[in-house]
């Protein structure tokens, strides 16, 4: 249904204060902040020209941004995806044995691996419940597949996740549990 032009301006501003700040910050997670301002102005201009296509109720239309700023970073998205390559070739270059990692640090190291082992598909699924805080219906919208796709995408990227951070988890269960060296003991048994 087309709006009257005096309800769309002030329906599209209501919109634009309500959902800059959330859009803002979901774009920001996705691309570098100087650019972040950039997405959002050009989601926004295309809502402006598509607000008949806008849906009404403010959760739905905050979708609908979020959906139409996926899209615009889609095609920033392979350009990240060869960036994130360059980090994880970095990442797997081999350890200085001079200077041992904190284990916060090796700790994020093994996220960062593993996220970056995961498809996009999986990073999104993952982002947009975990960072963005969509419903499982509305990151279904924002990706164009049905509820129960979107469940089962999440729940397969969950195991995915899981199960690169596997290894190094049972790594780390078995350091804790290694006893220590035992003493150097004497020919006699007695201890010098």
């Amino acid at each position: 249904m087309r709006r009257p032009p005096s309800d769309a301006e002030t329906a599209y501003r209501e919109l634009f204060e309500a959902a800059y700040d959330d859009l803002l910050c979901f774009v920001e997670r996705r691309t570098h902040p100087a650019v972040a301002d950039d997405v959002v102005a050009e989601v926004f201009l295309t809502a402006w020209r598509r607000f008949d296509d806008v849906p009404g109720p403010l959760s739905d239309a905050r979708a609908w941004l979020f959906t139409a700023a996926y899209h615009v970073l889609r095609n920033r998205q392979r350009s990240e995806q060869r960036q994130q390559n360059l980090t994880l070739r970095i990442l797997r270059e081999p350890d200085d044995p001079g200077h041992a990692e904190a284990d916060g640090v090796a700790a994020r190291v093994d996220l960062v691996r593993a996220w970056h082992r995961l498809s996009v598909k999986d990073q999104e699924v993952l982002t947009l419940t975990v960072f963005e805080g969509l419903t499982g219906t509305q990151a279904a919208r924002l990706l164009n597949i049905s509820r129960p796709a979107f469940s089962l995408r999440l729940l397969r990227a969950r195991r995915r996740l899981h199960q690169l951070l596997r290894p190094h988890l049972d790594l780390d269960a078995r350091m804790s549990e290694t006893p220590p060296p035992a003493q150097p003991s004497t020919a006699a048994g007695v201890s010098a």
